[in-house]
C-alpha cells in the first residue's frame, strides 16, 4: 500500500467515547491547530464555489494572523468555481496535496496534481474545476499585494514539489532543506510559500526571532516545535501561527521526514500605523 505524501484533511465527527481534551493553544505569541479541530461541524463556504468546503485556519485579524488568509479546499467531482478570486488586488498561491484539478489562468488550462503548486498574481483571472472521480483537496493561500513603484507584478507561476529541487541549508549535510518555488531575490513577490525538510535528526539549532509572520502547516511527519516559551509536539494535519518575531525552533526525531507547508511576508519595508 501506497503511503500518502502529503496530509490531506477529510472531516468527519468524533465519537462521544473520545476525550474533549486535545493540543489547541491560542495565545499571544502563536496558535496550533491540530488536525483533530477541522472536523465537519468546523467548515465553512465560499460564493461562487460549487460542491465545495472548506476550513478556514488563518485570516487578518486582531491578534492573530495578519497579512495572509490560508483555507484547506475540498471540492468534490466536477465542483469547483468559474471566479476564483472575487478580491481586488489579492495574490494567491494554491498547493495540491490530494487527487488533482484544472487551474485556468487567463485563459491557459494547467493540470495540477497531487505537490502541484501555482502563484497567482493580484487581479489575474483564473478558475479551477475538479474534473476526477474523487475529491480534490488543496491549499490556497491569500494575500492582499503590496504594489511598490517601479516593479511590475510577479507573473503567475505553474510548477510542482517534484520539479522544484531543494536548497540545502548550509552546513546540514541535507538534514534541513528548503523547496522554494518562485526566485527568493525576485523583488516582486511581497510573500513567499515554500516547503521545509527536515530528515531525522535534523534541527533549527537556534531560536529563530525575526519579523516574518508565520504559517506552517505540516505534510508528513511529526517534531517537537518551540513556539515562544514551550516546546510544542506537532504531526501531520497541523498547522501553527507564528506573529512576527515569536521565537521559534525545531527538532525533527523521526522516523521519517518532518515536512511542512510555510506562508511567510517578505521584501516589504515595515508598515506603519495611521497616526492617530
Amino acid at each position: 500500500m501506497t503511503r500518502a505524501r502529503y496530509h490531506a484533511q477529510k472531516g468527519g465527527h468524533p465519537d462521544q467515547t473520545e476525550l474533549m481534551t486535545g493540543r489547541a493553544v491560542f495565545t499571544e505569541a502563536y496558535a496550533v491547530l491540530p488536525a483533530g479541530t477541522m472536523r465537519d461541524i468546523t467548515t465553512s463556504f465560499l460564493p461562487f464555489w460549487e460542491g465545495t468546503r472548506l476550513w478556514v485556519i488563518a485570516r487578518p485579524m486582531t491578534g492573530f494572523a495578519e497579512t495572509f488568509s490560508q483555507y484547506l479546499m475540498e471540492v468534490g467531482p466536477g465542483g469547483g468555481s468559474e471566479r476564483g478570486e472575487t478580491e481586488p488586488g489579492v495574490e494567491g498561491v494554491i498547493f495540491v496535496v490530494e487527487g488533482g484539478v484544472d487551474l485556468r489562468i487567463e485563459g491557459e488550462t494547467h493540470a495540477l496534481a497531487e505537490g502541484g503548486f501555482a502563484y497567482l498574481p493580484a487581479d489575474c483571472r483564473w478558475s479551477l474545476r475538479n474534473a476526477g472521480e474523487g475529491a480534490a483537496r488543496f491549499h490556497w493561500i491569500r494575500k492582499l499585494y503590496e504594489p511598490v513603484e517601479g516593479l511590475e507584478k510577479p507573473d503567475p507561476v505553474v510548477t510542482s514539489d517534484a520539479e522544484a529541487a531543494p536548497t540545502e541549508m548550509p552546513g546540514t549535510e541535507g538534514r534541513w532543506a528548503t523547496t522554494r518555488f518562485v526566485d527568493p531575490a525576485d523583488m516582486r513577490h511581497d510573500m513567499h510559500v515554500t516547503i521545509v525538510t527536515f530528515q531525522p535528526g535534523g534541527v533549527i539549532p537556534f531560536e529563530e526571532t525575526h519579523v516574518m509572520e508565520h504559517g506552517l502547516y505540516v505534510l508528513e511527519g511529526k517534531a517537537v516545535y518551540k513556539l515562544n516559551r514551550d516546546w510544542v509536539e506537532v504531526e501531520a494535519g497541523d498547522f501553527m501561527w507564528l506573529r512576527a518575531f515569536c521565537p521559534q525552533a525545531c527538532y525533527a526525531g523521526g522516523p521519517g521526514p518532518f515536512r511542512y507547508l510555510l506562508y511567510k511576508d517578505v521584501n516589504r519595508h515595515a508598515g506603519f500605523l495611521p497616526r492617530r
